[in-house]
């Protein structure tokens, strides 16, 4: 029984703790004599009292720390090296073997082996500590991600927005083309809807968008475009340290979590704001599942959270960005380095651009006089044909060659249309010239009304901008029409008296 206990006393270690054990209670439970298990066990005394001083095997243990000659005069040197990594790039610091390569070129004669494990033990004493904080209810966290995308069978890297709620565990997650001031309005706007109210407290990371400068560890000089958000929601801000991405933890697991749970595997999509609609139902989705620690779902404790939140307020936050300037000759306006098209009658007139997430709006004197689909790439034209159709009369030998134009898709109704007009004309130009017209009836009627006035004109054979425009003047039915003196009270006053049938042979002279 005790051959395990001979066997561990040279070097102190015990791995039978049945026997460790049978050895203490025989002695302090029956009174069996010391003398009597020496005896029995041929151990050292010293053994035995260490097994009946501890109720397991203590393990090895020094007295004192081992001399380390070779390098211990040079721990400080690499706890130094070590501390200056911190500053440096994670990509940029040092590894063991290069400590070693510096240690040697300044005197040190050891082994790699032990400049390693000095680097593993100064490294496991030197790692932060960070305390566990209360997530009080209605405070959030932001933060972006990065993930693969496949839009249109193109695939690409987009950026994700993340606001997660600490307390109840609820998070919203929705994919945009890049980083940018607009784009941080739209998600604050979509978050907010989602959770259905304002967070009172919203902690960031110190990024250009919403920090135009570092005043101190938590003081900051905000840009414009934040400013002018907090002041329409009116909640707080928080910024962590810099480099200090834990204080704004919870985000920063959950941006992990939204890239492998909601965008994987890879999504293929025709466009972002079909991923978008996934997104928003995943994210409700997850509402159902309950949070570790907590004793509930995170959609019932956000309903609990939400009576500490912010309301919304009754005017919606116009997320755009907005610049000031003037249409050039080509009647193009320029915004976030792409062209956009105006009506040719606003050429080189000041206007107003607004940019949305989705669409650009061109204002001129409060009106809106264009708005197109947003391009996120540079150097693009997006142009509106119609823009152009004025100028196109006065210049109608350029509608062949004109740049607007080009893949406008037509019903087949108008190019028949076009031939019977440049057919008839009597002078070169006026067919094309009509033709114009005929298109700029766009300007105020839609496509499929314009075509089925077109097809009707040129079965009646009468095709012409004159003729296609009676037919397209909204035709009422008289017989479910009803004349009202509603507007003409001088017509009470008229009296129509009854006529005899008899009365018309006057007119016939008697005949019949």
């Amino acid at each position: 029984m005790f051959q395990a206990i001979r066997r561990g006393e040279g070097n102190g270690v015990y791995r039978d703790m049945e026997q460790w054990e049978h050895i203490r209670y025989r002695v302090l439970r029956e009174g069996v004599s010391k003398r009597r298990i020496l005896r029995e066990t041929g151990m050292h005394w010293q053994t035995l009292e260490k097994i009946l001083a501890h109720s397991q095997p203590p393990g090895y243990r020094l007295k004192e720390a081992r001399r380390q000659p070779k390098i211990g005069p040079f721990l400080d040197r690499i706890r130094e090296i070590l501390e200056a990594d911190r500053q440096a790039p994670k990509k940029q610091r040092h590894t063991a073997k290069r400590i070693f390569d510096r240690l040697r070129d300044e005197g040190y004669r050891g082994g790699q082996t032990q400049v390693k494990e000095a680097v593993r033990r100064l490294r496991g004493t030197m790692r932060e500590v960070f305390m566990p904080l209360t997530h009080r209810p209605g405070e959030a966290q932001v933060d972006f991600g990065f993930a693969l995308v496949k839009e249109a069978g193109i695939l690409r890297r987009v950026p994700f927005f993340v606001m997660s709620l600490p307390h109840s565990g609820a998070v919203f997650v929705q994919v945009f083309e890049r980083i940018c001031t607009e784009v941080f309005w739209e998600a604050h706007l979509r978050a907010f809807a989602f959770f259905r109210g304002v967070p009172h407290r919203i902690t960031y990371d110190n990024d250009s968008i919403f920090v135009s400068k570092i005043l101190g560890a938590h003081e900051r000089r905000l840009t414009d475009g934040f400013l002018q958000l907090k002041s329409h929601y009116l909640f707080e801000s928080h910024f962590c340290r810099v480099r200090r991405a834990n204080e704004k933890g919870v985000v920063e697991r959950i941006v992990r979590y939204a890239r492998q749970n909601f965008l994987v595997p890879v999504p293929q999509v025709r466009s972002l704001e079909a991923l978008n609609e996934t997104l928003w139902e995943q994210c409700y989705d997850d509402h159902h599942r309950r949070p570790r620690g907590k004793k509930d779902t995170k959609m019932n404790l956000l309903v609990e959270e939400s009576a500490h939140f912010l309301a919304l307020p009754e005017a919606c936050f116009d997320a755009c960005r907005k610049r000031t300037t003037t249409s050039c000759s080509l009647s193009l306006v320029r915004f976030d380095d792409n062209d956009y098209s105006v009506p040719v009658r606003c050429a080189h007139h000041p206007v107003l651009v607004k940019g949305y997430t989705d669409r650009v709006e061109i204002f001129h004197q409060s009106e809106k006089i264009a708005e197109h689909e947003r391009c996120w790439r540079k150097e693009e034209v997006r142009f509106d044909p119609l823009h152009y159709l004025a100028l196109l009369e006065r210049k109608p030998g350029a509608l062949d060659f004109a740049r607007p134009l080009e893949g406008w898709q037509l019903p087949e109704c108008f190019g028949a249309l076009r031939r019977r007009l440049e057919r008839e004309a009597e002078r070169k130009g006026e067919g094309t010239r009509e033709y114009i017209r005929v298109l700029r009836l766009l300007e105020e009627h839609s496509m499929s009304d314009l075509t089925a006035a077109a097809e009707k004109a040129l079965r009646l054979g009468a095709p012409s901008r004159d003729v296609i425009a009676q037919f397209l003047i909204p035709q009422e039915d008289w017989g479910q029409t009803t004349f009202r003196l509603d507007g003409r009270e001088h017509l009470r006053r008229v009296r129509v008296e009854q006529t005899t049938v008899s009365a018309y042979s006057v007119l016939t002279g008697g005949r019949s």
